[in-house]
């Protein structure tokens, strides 16, 4: 408060020594409406935002006219007196109202002066919710009281934390009405106009099914939140109660904008084929647009003042649009025109914003006219390269039907030949088949003496396999085998042990333990269990092979060897040779010895004469 009061007296202090301005604006009931821009204003600027309405009122050459001020010359830290002095007429069938155009001023604290000398507070602007506007209208408008005669003055507190545009358009009720519903018709038609164009690529893409269509959809849709943003109409009907969403809602716009814009450039231009490299800057401006309202959406909002910067991605897929059309893609001349017109509606935007041009109407909705341009150029776009497809398309079905014609001509021909190659061939064929019938009963006389031919072979093979059996048995009976010989006869154990199998039980089988002579398979390969009593009979049971510890082929050779009499081999000699122990090949022959020794056939024993014998048989 010690501040504030120090601050007070030294701004009437200051102002005492400051000439006095006085700047009347006088009304006239024949001139329904009078635009008073920020350099026709008595404006202080208050660079610390502490004076009072009291300290301003007392200090009159605290303001003072600003003949060259700028809106982009806004201090967005100071806080912005505005001093209006009005001529009012005397009372008649005219009300009048004062109305601030930029409807994104943040705080607009209006002091209007009443009839007793006092002065009413009045606090609006677009950071307090939109139900508590006076005029539930997009602009702030004070309605002045029908009463109101004479010269007035009203003070205002500007403050905003981007650039403010101040000017204040002092009207009649009437002029209000009337201007107000003329521009919400024309609202209504460039809104309408986008919905309209975004159901129809809407539609488009459900029946096609190319992407393109979709992003160009979210392209417009981003387009029109836009500008409801910049105009004021999205807080009005889509978020008023929510202001602190409204501070940053038309950053967020601006970024889908621009977003949607590289993706449905970049995919209509077919950058990833047409120019492959500028499609990598594109995807890399891309993500570090995105990164960068990442940034500014959680860590500083106010860095949404900086549009400038969307001159880059704009610039980048504007020059891929003429790149690509330079290098023979006609469509992209519809883009090229699209995003210029676009650029000239930003550039008409910015020197109306340095007052380099007169603020007209057709200047202040440059950048509406321009969005439609751009929507009507890319929809342009669209239906051309369509019809680009189109004739391509009816180029190639000609092409199609005149190769058809071409084909229809040609498989006649073909159809020609080759109903006079079929007939050749068929001549041929019969021809053929004469000389096959020949050949056939030709083959079948052969075949007749050929099968002659075989039954006398079978018979001398026949022979012949006797004569080769008998030779083998008597080799056998006359004992002169080698080992190598007798390797052929059985050659492995399976050999052997088929021979003892069939041998054994060549008469039947028998159980040696209860006589029955039903069986089933045993445990072991070749063994034999009785149906009866269970008993599980080997191949070697009851016979001289019976439990030994080698190989049984060894133990048939050994057997023929010592029934061979006349074959003398030292059991040094047979050891080598069998790869046996001495004493095992000992053993065994002792056992053989003694069943010849012994009672014959003593235990059902196999003789060696019965053993080759039979097998060779």
């Amino acid at each position: 408060m010690f501040t504030a009061r120090v601050l007070g007296i030294f701004i009437i202090f200051f102002s005492l020594s400051m000439p006095s301005v006085a700047q009347v604006i006088h009304l006239h009931s024949k001139v329904a409406e009078k635009i008073i821009p920020i350099n026709e204003l008595l404006v202080f600027e208050d660079s610390l935002d502490r004076a009072t309405f009291a300290e301003v009122r007392r200090s009159p050459r605290l303001f003072s006219l600003m003949p060259g001020f700028k809106p982009n010359d806004y201090n967005p830290e100071s806080a912005y007196w505005v001093k209006l002095t009005l001529h009012i007429p005397q009372p008649d069938d005219h009300q009048w109202l004062l109305e601030f155009y930029d409807q994104t001023i943040d705080h607009i604290e209006a002091y209007v002066p009443q009839d007793d000398g006092t002065y009413k507070r009045m606090v609006m602007g677009d950071m307090y919710n939109f139900n508590q506007k006076p005029f539930k209208h997009k602009n702030f408008e004070i309605l002045l009281s029908s009463e109101f005669s004479g010269v007035r003055t009203f003070y205002f507190k500007i403050k905003s934390h981007s650039y403010a545009d101040i000017r204040i358009a002092v009207r009649t009720i009437d002029r209000f009405v009337h201007y107000a519903l003329k521009e919400y018709f024309l609202y209504g038609i460039f809104y309408g106009m986008i919905v309209i164009i975004s159901l129809y690529n809407l539609l488009i893409f459900s029946a096609i099914r190319e992407v393109k269509y979709l992003y160009y959809t979210f392209y417009i849709l981003s387009v029109g939140v836009y500008a409801m943003c910049v105009d004021g109409i999205a807080y009005q009907f889509l978020w008023p109660g929510w202001p602190k969403w409204n501070q940053i809602a038309h950053g967020t716009a601006l970024f889908s904008l621009i977003f949607w814009a590289m993706i449905f450039g970049q995919r209509f231009l077919n950058t990833r084929v047409r120019a492959p490299r500028l499609h990598k800057i594109i995807v890399g401006v891309l993500i570090l647009r995105s990164a960068w309202y990442v940034h500014v959406l959680l860590f500083d909002n106010r860095l949404f003042e900086w549009r400038n910067i969307e001159i880059i991605p704009l610039s980048l897929i504007f020059y891929a649009g003429i790149d690509v059309w330079i290098r023979g893609y006609k469509p992209a001349r519809f883009f090229v025109m699209a995003y210029g017109v676009l650029f000239l509606g930003f550039l008409i935007k910015a020197l109306l914003n340095l007052s380099v041009i007169p603020f007209l109407i057709l200047s202040y909705y440059s950048l509406h006219i321009c969005f439609l341009l751009e929507m009507l150029f890319l929809t342009f776009a669209l239906s051309d390269r369509v019809r680009i497809l189109k004739d391509n398309r009816d180029r190639a079905l000609k092409r199609i039907i005149i190769q058809h014609q071409e084909n229809a001509t040609l498989k006649d021909k073909v159809n020609k030949e080759l109903e006079d190659l079929v007939t050749r061939r068929t001549k041929q064929l019969q021809e053929k088949n004469l000389l096959l019938e020949e050949t056939n009963q030709k083959m079948l006389e052969q075949a007749k003496e050929i099968n002659k031919i075989n039954s006398m072979l079978d018979l001398d093979n026949w022979k012949l396999k006797n004569n080769i059996k008998e030779i083998l048995q008597d080799r056998l009976v006359n004992k002169n085998l080698t080992l190598e010989q007798f390797e052929k006869i059985f050659p492995d154990p399976i050999s052997c042990y088929r021979f003892l199998e069939r041998l054994k039980w060549a008469g039947g089988y028998e159980c040696s333990k209860c006589g029955n002579n039903k069986h089933s398979t045993g445990h072991t390969k070749f063994s034999r269990r009785c149906s009866k009593c269970g008993y599980d009979e080997s191949v070697t049971s009851n016979t001289v092979f019976h439990r030994i510890k080698f190989p049984i082929e060894k133990a048939f050779y050994i057997l023929y060897l010592t029934n061979n009499r006349h074959n003398h081999f030292t059991l040094d000699e047979l050891s080598e040779m069998l790869d046996l122990r001495r004493n095992t090949i000992w053993t065994f022959k002792k056992k053989i010895e003694s069943l010849y020794d012994g009672p014959e056939n003593n235990h059902k024993s196999i003789l060696i004469n019965d053993l080759f014998s039979a097998h060779l048989a």
